[in-house]
């Protein structure tokens, strides 16, 4: 059992990150319907190295500069999944009036005018944001910020049905989530919020749950449910809010 988790977590990293792990013997495929238990873990990991590069660069560069290469960090990591989500769902959704056509436009490949003004959209409101919170805070947030947001991101995968037709991401999100594993994920999203010294922070559940339904509405009404480039633009979204709510409540 214990190796069986091992193995998911191992394929989660792989999946969500560039960071190179041997899988000599581990069969990706095998593992690939449970990976997204393990995503606010890979929050964590995604998060923290986010903040080992911000703490780096703070010892030699200005706080803007320190932050916006920690921005670089956490796409680079990633392989910019999740911003790529955005960009999608922000071309299907601006650009097609049915649900073939936006599930169409969501996959192809080009970058559209709607994509590109979400992409500076929603970097440029998460890099202004994180100016504006304390820097005996940005190391927590960052870490808080990418771990709850991917838990946000999966309670669709709880309630939606998968709609894509195409293949390509398909195989850790397509599954509906049991109740067990999402609150397990949970643990991992929340968990973070403890490093606060402020407990006021937990009121963010507030605004996520917000994001949650409204995002859950809009899936529902133009597309019938949700595909693996909508749960990237809830995260996107999510993490944004996180921020913007440190600010102002914090």
């Amino acid at each position: 059992m214990l190796k069986k988790q091992l193995y998911t977590l191992i394929s989660a990293i792989t999946f969500f990150t560039r960071i190179p792990i041997p899988l000599k013997g581990i069969e990706f495929q095998v593992y690939s319907d449970r990976i997204a238990l393990y995503l606010p873990l890979i929050g964590w990991i995604v998060g923290g190295f986010g903040a080992i590069v911000y703490l780096i660069c703070h010892l030699i560069l200005p706080l803007s500069l320190s932050l916006l290469i920690s921005m670089v960090a956490t796409i680079w990591i990633t392989g910019a999944f999740h911003e790529d989500g955005l960009a999608d769902v922000c071309d299907g959704f601006g650009g097609g009036h049915t649900k073939d056509k936006i599930l169409l436009i969501m996959k192809d490949s080009r970058l559209g005018t709607y994509g590109t003004i979400g992409l500076i959209a929603i970097l440029s409101l998460k890099y202004m944001s994180l100016l504006e919170v304390g820097e005996s805070l940005i190391v927590i947030t960052l870490i808080s910020a990418h771990s709850l947001s991917r838990w946000v991101s999966i309670s669709l995968m709880l309630t939606h049905e998968y709609v894509a037709s195409e293949q390509s991401k398909a195989g850790s999100v397509a599954v509906k989530m049991p109740v067990p594993q999402f609150l397990i994920a949970g643990v991992f999203g929340i968990a973070p919020l403890l490093l606060y010294q402020n407990y006021l922070v937990f009121l963010v559940l507030i605004p996520m749950v917000f994001v949650r339904v409204y995002f859950a509405r809009l899936f529902t009404h133009r597309i019938g449910g949700y595909t693996g480039d909508c749960l990237g633009a809830v995260q996107q979204v999510s993490e944004l809010v996180f921020y913007l709510f440190v600010v102002v409540i914090l």
